[in-house]
């Protein structure tokens, strides 16, 4: 999902580092073997989703940037389960995503916290989803606000978090020893 990034590093231009952070974000889901990429971005994002999208790669565009329409798009689309990420965590392993889908064959949802800035980095859940799933967005929810509309707590599981990109602060938590990341690295200068 293209999760608006209010702020860059100075002197690298917001649009070119909010390009940079969601090519580098679908770069990564694109090559997960078990997984099948798209694109979520409202009207005003679609020429930003066409410019980092693989060939081929689905684009849902959405009227603003909360959840259930995107698992509403998937779900239409004939997908059993989808996975919803925020596309300011260019160095997020595949591995924190893995473990976003797994606990769904026991749990409706599962939530990955997005670090200390707060907010989620995804949720996952099967489609189409539950009734009960608030719609929300990625900035402000929480596993403990999905929680209260579920039938039980345990419902809705979280998995290892992993920070987003929401603030200068965040920089020096980027991990250099990780692959990937290509378009953010090249913009902060290697």
């Amino acid at each position: 999902m293209l999760v608006p990034v209010p702020w860059s590093p100075p002197g690298v231009d917001p649009r070119a580092w909010r390009a940079a952070l969601a090519e580098d974000v679908a770069d990564l889901l694109a090559r997960l073997a078990q997984a099948e990429a798209a694109i979520a971005a409202t009207p005003a994002d679609r020429s930003l989703a066409e410019e980092i999208a693989w060939p081929g790669m689905r684009i849902y565009e959405v009227p603003g940037m909360s959840v259930l329409p995107v698992l509403g798009a998937a779900a239409a689309d004939g997908f059993e389960q989808a996975a919803v990420i925020a596309a300011d965590a260019p160095d997020v392993p595949g591995m924190i995503l893995g473990k976003l889908l797994r606990p769904l064959e026991s749990r409706a949802v599962a939530v990955a916290p997005g670090g200390p800035g707060g907010g989620l980095l995804g949720v996952a859940t099967g489609l189409p989803a539950p009734d009960w799933l608030a719609d929300h967005d990625l900035d402000t929810a929480s596993a403990q606000r999905l929680r209260r509309t579920a039938p039980a707590p345990g419902d809705v599981t979280s998995t290892p978090p992993w920070r987003r990109l929401r603030g200068p602060a965040d920089l020096a938590t980027l991990d250099v020893a990780l692959e990937g990341w290509d378009n953010t690295r090249a913009l902060l200068g290697g």
